[in-house]
């Protein structure tokens, strides 16, 4: 028997590679409404948040809900590219040939975004993750590569997501230009309490599960160390079920939850 069945679920709705369950918090729904804001005015839009906030599983959801017949999605992580592997990454998922010169591709990014707007009346959507790499060379170069008509309409959506520091990069003067076109920024904060405790309910019911599993004391104990990480509580969660399934506990107990934080800080 799996260690999970022996809680009652079909199957474990904290591990990264079992099937996503989006659950719908304030600050999940919050920041779909803003991308939904962002997708109808076009322009640059900024989400940003600690590692484990759910930043990429809220964009990837919105992403997944674009209609493909009027928005064309692009993803991009910034911390494995170059950039001029950025710009030929870029230049070929529009539909064009990269070019070897950052100059032709350039002038190909722009010809691809006018020919999908204008002519086939698709948007691009730019997701570029992990945004806080950005060089201060790539960030003028956004801004010159996505002016239209003399900087008289947006063209494109283009989303940077990062950690928090890529809001300190944009701070420096010399990006008051870049800063001043951003239409829509979102800090996540991370889940209070409350959320934690749905989070963790409704996890527990879209994989199956009709019983109390953690108690009151363990289920205080996994959000007092997770500090509203989704990501943590997702590890905790797992680590608790592992511990409890092992030891045959019918539910997971505050002592089996602060072994699950002990093993988790230490590994």
């Amino acid at each position: 028997m799996d260690y999970y069945t022996r809680y009652g679920m079909e199957f474990n709705p904290f591990l990264k590679n079992s099937k996503e369950l989006i659950i719908k918090t304030h600050e999940y729904n919050e920041v779909i409404f803003r991308l939904d804001y962002l997708s109808k005015t076009r322009g640059f839009g900024l989400i940003t948040g600690s590692p484990g906030r759910g930043k990429t599983t809220a964009i990837r959801s919105w992403a997944c809900s674009l209609n493909p017949s009027l928005y064309k999605v692009i993803y991009s992580s910034l911390s494995t590219l170059t950039i001029q592997d950025f710009y030929r990454n870029l230049a070929f998922e529009l539909g064009a040939q990269p070019a070897f010169r950052k100059p032709d591709n350039f002038r190909m990014i722009q010809e691809e975004v006018t020919r999908l707007s204008v002519e086939k009346r698709r948007i691009p959507v730019i997701i570029i993750d992990e945004a806080n790499y950005i060089s201060n060379a790539v960030l003028n170069d956004l801004k010159l590569l996505f002016n239209f008509e003399m900087d008289s309409r947006d063209r494109a959506v283009i989303l940077l997501a990062g950690l928090p520091q890529l809001n300190s990069t944009l701070r420096l003067s010399i990006h008051e230009p870049f800063r001043q076109r951003i239409v829509m920024n979102y800090n996540m904060e991370g889940l209070t309490k409350e959320e934690g405790r749905q989070y963790v309910s409704e996890k527990l019911y879209g994989a199956g599960c009709r019983q109390t599993v953690f108690d009151d004391n363990a289920l205080e104990a996994i959000l007092n160390a997770a500090d509203g990480i989704p990501r943590i509580i997702n590890k905790l969660c797992n680590a608790s079920l592992l511990i409890g399934g092992s030891c045959k506990a019918e539910q997971i107990s505050s002592d089996i939850a602060m072994q699950a934080v002990n093993d988790c800080e230490l590994g």
